[in-house]
């Protein structure tokens, strides 16, 4: 499943809305990236999304 163990962002829903108008239902996965951060001295490997992993590179 595509949710970030950081922040808890997930799945979005939402329609397709084509040029007839006609809504059919589909999702928008969040970029999700599996990652080893240091976490209290030790490489822990997790799945974050980009926006997370961007935020951890700065500080």
């Amino acid at each position: 499943m595509a949710k970030c163990q950081r922040c808890g962002r997930g799945p979005m829903f939402g329609n397709n809305r084509p040029w007839s108008k006609k809504a059919t239902r589909r999702t928008w996965n969040i970029n999700v990236q599996k990652v080893k951060i240091m976490q209290d001295g030790k490489p822990v490997s997790m799945r974050l999304c980009t926006s997370c992993i961007r935020t951890l590179e700065k500080a």
